[in-house]
């Protein structure tokens, strides 16, 4: 342990500059050992410096051909980088590229510095940049087309009002009826697509209240048939966003799961349960857009079907844009548009049998 507070002592001089770095530093001994990991590091593993202190290096890396060559790497001397490591935290898979650095003490012993860069958030910042930019992109779109649609839409059915007057016989004034009705259902369908006009009435709501209140509405609907499960955190704290915005968000991504589901044949050669389950759970230092917040929920939404075709996936929350043949692909742009109107983001992972929509709003306190 003395040996162990000596290094971190002379590290101090540097100590202002590492605990300011975004990359993870971790140094260990000739062991392979841990004797100091910056605050980048605690934040990327979860994990305090007092915890892990002086354990092996493989409570931090599971990547076995990465343990190998840090082994080479004390027994040669020599540096080297490796890009896109798989590593496992928490459950989840993250990215990170990691340089070592091997360095030789007083002692003629060598040591090794590894810089930890993960490449999941860069790679998410940049997603979710292209993802708002689509929605602004979007609205500005649908603004325009509302206007030029709308009007003349309208005399349309100014002009079949008139013409009704002046016919001479009902049977053609039910002429006059269809056309006025297929107006009014065009308009609708242009509002559908520019989503709320009401600015969100933002309040304290528990997630689990609006994921239970479309369990149960989906649950009475006699032509909805898939399981639904749900994983929940119970301690996650209330949020403050609009619940009507949030139970039609939710009731959205669901309800495109369970139609997807239902139109899917899985492959005969496995046994395949078609099921939509609900997971909550806390992330800590998250961005969302270009916003940082200590706390974030993230709401899963992960069905067991058919996956979205990569060509899709990249442009699911634009409208129109629908991977079913009987979808208007407006169901995921309203969703998206309303998330964003309460300060979060919808993203979403797909493949063969797992397809994942997460929902990500910020917990203010």
């Amino acid at each position: 342990m003395t040996h162990i507070m000596g290094k971190i002592t002379s590290l101090k001089k540097f100590s202002h500059l590492l605990e300011h770095l975004n990359i993870s530093i971790v140094l260990l001994n000739s062991e392979n050992r841990i004797q100091y990991v910056n605050p980048a590091a605690e934040i990327l593993f979860s994990l305090s410096m007092d915890r892990i202190l002086n354990q092996p290096v493989n409570c931090l890396l599971h990547n076995q051909k990465l343990l190998q060559k840090l082994e080479k790497s004390l027994q040669h001397g020599n540096a080297f980088t490796q890009r896109e490591v798989t590593q496992i935290i928490h459950g989840e898979e993250v990215i990170v590229d990691i340089t070592v650095t091997p360095f030789t003490e007083k002692k003629g012993t060598i040591e090794l510095l590894l810089e930890i860069s993960p490449q999941n958030r860069y790679l998410r910042i940049s997603k979710e940049e292209m993802l708002f930019s689509q929605q602004q992109v979007s609205r500005e779109l649908l603004r325009s087309m509302a206007h030029e649609v709308k009007n003349p839409l309208g005399g349309i059915r100014g002009a079949a009002q008139l013409l009704e007057k002046e016919l001479p016989s009902q049977e053609l004034v039910e002429y006059t009826q269809v056309i006025i009705e297929e107006v009014d259902r065009l308009k609708v369908l242009v509002d559908r697509m520019l989503g709320p006009k009401a600015l969100p009435n933002k309040q304290e709501v528990n997630i689990h209240n609006i994921t239970e209140r479309v369990r149960q509405v989906l649950k009475a609907d006699k032509n909805f048939d898939v399981k639904i499960l749900f994983d929940y955190d119970p301690s996650i704290p209330d949020l403050y966003a609009d619940p009507e915005h949030l139970i039609q968000a939710v009731f959205n991504l669901v309800k495109n799961a369970a139609q997807a589901l239902a139109e899917w044949e899985p492959p005969k050669e496995h046994i395949w349960e078609k099921s939509i389950t609900l997971k909550t759970r806390i992330k800590r230092h998250y961005t969302i857009g270009h916003e940082y917040y200590p706390l974030i929920l993230k709401l899963d939404i992960i069905d067991t079907g058919p996956g979205i075709k990569k060509e899709l996936l990249e442009h699911i929350f634009m409208p129109l844009i629908s991977g079913r043949a009987t979808g208007t692909g407006l169901g995921l742009s309203i969703a998206q548009s309303l998330i964003n109107q309460n300060d979060g983001l919808i993203e979403c992972n797909s493949e063969l049998g797992r397809t994942v929509f997460s929902v990500l709003l910020p917990i203010k306190k």
